[in-house]
C-alpha cells in the first residue's frame, strides 16, 4: 500500500496532520505494508528567500484581518498542536521559500530517511524559528536526519531534483489538490485535511487499489496559498 502525503513545511496543519497518520498508522493491522511518500506541496511558489514583518503581520495582511485576529489565530492553532505534543512558536517563525527544502526531501526519499527529514524540517520551521532557505540550516537538518554532507552540498549547489519538486506539484493540481494535507492511497481513496487519527485509519482500512481515480471521502482543516 503506497501512501502519498502533499505537504509543505510552512503549514502548521500539515505539522498536526503527521502527527495524527503516525497514531492512525501505529494502530493499523497491516502497517508493515504501507509505503509512505511526502510530495511537495509549496504554500507560496513565489516566496522569497525570507520574508520582511513577522508572521503574524503577514497573516493579517493574507487575510485581511487586523494583527489582533491573527495573533488569536496563532493561539488557537498552538493549542491544537500542543494537543499534539507539538510546541508551536509563531513568534519565532520565519517565512521564506521552502522549495530547497523540498528538493532536499526528495534526495532523501531516494535513501529511505524521507520520514526523518520531513520531521527535522517541521520542527526546525514551526518549533525552532528556522529560516528553510538557509543552507547552512538545511545541511544541519539532513545531516540530522542521515544524509551525507557531500550530497546535501552537491544538491544545494545545483538544481537537482528541481524537476520532481514542480512534477509533485504538476500531479497535486491533476488530482484536484489546491490546500494541504492531502492525503491519497495508491492513487484511489484519499482525505483532504488534518483529520483525526480514527478518519485516517479508516482511510487505511477503505483503501481500494482498484479504484481509478481519487476518491476523497473525508476534508478537514488545510493550509492553501491564501492561508490556513
Amino acid at each position: 500500500m503506497h501512501v502519498e502525503i502533499w505537504s509543505d513545511i510552512a503549514c502548521p496543519w500539515c505539522y498536526v496532520g503527521k502527527r495524527r497518520f503516525e497514531a492512525a498508522l501505529a494502530a493499523f493491522e497491516q502497517r508493515d505494508l504501507v509505503r509512505v511518500t511526502w510530495r511537495s506541496f509549496e504554500l507560496d511558489p513565489s516566496a522569497p528567500r525570507e520574508r520582511v514583518g513577522d508572521h503574524a503581520t503577514h497573516l493579517a495582511e493574507k487575510y485581511g484581518t487586523s494583527r489582533e485576529q491573527a495573533l488569536t489565530m496563532h493561539e488557537t492553532m498552538t493549542d491544537v498542536a500542543a494537543a499534539e505534543g507539538l510546541d508551536f512558536r509563531f513568534d519565532l517563525v520565519r517565512s521564506g521559500s521552502t522549495f530547497d527544502a523540498h528538493r532536499l526531501l526528495h534526495l532523501a526519499g531516494a535513501l529511505g530517511i524521507q520520514d526523518a527529514l520531513k520531521e527535522g524540517l517541521m520542527r526546525a520551521y514551526l518549533s525552532e524559528g528556522e529560516l528553510m532557505s538557509d543552507p547552512a540550516l538545511l545541511e544541519r537538518v539532513a545531516l540530522d536526519a542521515g544524509l551525507a554532507r557531500d550530497d546535501v552540498r552537491d544538491l544545494l549547489a545545483g538544481d537537482r531534483y528541481a524537476a520532481e519538486v514542480r512534477e509533485d506539484e504538476r500531479t497535486a493540481a491533476s488530482l484536484g489538490i489546491s490546500a494541504v494535507p492531502f492525503f491519497v492511497i495508491d492513487r484511489a481513496i484519499g482525505a483532504a485535511g488534518a483529520q483525526s487519527p480514527d478518519v485516517l485509519l479508516d482511510l487505511l482500512r477503505r483503501a481500494l487499489p482498484e479504484q481509478p481515480a481519487v476518491a476523497v471521502v473525508a476534508t478537514g482543516e488545510t493550509c492553501g496559498p491564501d492561508g490556513c
